[in-house]
């Protein structure tokens, strides 16, 4: 009996660990604000001048075979399933922590030009003694590609590094977009 109980409570333990260790969306938590050291296709503002829209960012990397893969094209599919609503904001966010000489502000804007990236795109700012960037590390990314999506009043609604169904994420705009 004690056997049994302890291996249910263990189980139970790890089902609670795994689904907060995992889960794509969770508690709200004040977004934070995005260090950009410059802007491709035009400077978006504050996020704090972003209330009352959804915000939608991808963290990436252009070397990153993800972002290209899935993080890239989920957006192009996110704007173009949302074209006609002005209160969701698409942003991008090149958070380099590895190879900095090799994806200069010139290659990138050349990537964004290739790729056909419309939505603005943020040069994620570091310091000279820390090469992971400011962002990154404000949003605890772990990598890239990584979703997050803010709601209307400036909170952190999902996270999610790598792929997942988009569907997951539709749903989660579809009912940020209705709430006041």
């Amino acid at each position: 009996m004690k056997i049994t109980k302890l291996i249910l409570m263990i189980f139970a333990s790890v089902l609670v660990i795994s689904r907060f260790s995992s889960s794509e969306t969770f508690a709200a938590i004040k977004a934070p604000e995005l260090v950009v050291s410059e802007w491709v296709n035009g400077n978006p503002g504050s996020l704090k001048n972003m209330r009352d829209k959804v915000v939608v960012i991808d963290f990436f990397q252009m070397w990153c075979p993800g972002c290209s893969s899935f993080s890239i094209p989920l957006m192009f599919h996110l704007e173009d399933k949302y074209k006609e609503r002005d209160d969701i904001v698409f942003l991008s966010i090149h958070t380099v922590f590895e190879g900095h000489a090799y994806q200069t502000p010139d290659d990138l804007k050349e990537f964004v030009l290739g790729k056909g990236i419309k939505h603005p795109v943020g040069i994620d700012d570091y310091q000279e003694d820390n090469t992971t960037p400011i962002t990154m590390r404000r949003y605890q990314t772990g990598g890239t590609p990584c979703i997050t999506i803010i709601d209307k009043s400036g909170y952190l609604r999902f996270k999610k590094l790598g792929g997942f169904d988009k569907v997951v994420a539709e749903r989660l705009i579809d009912q940020l977009l209705i709430q006041q």
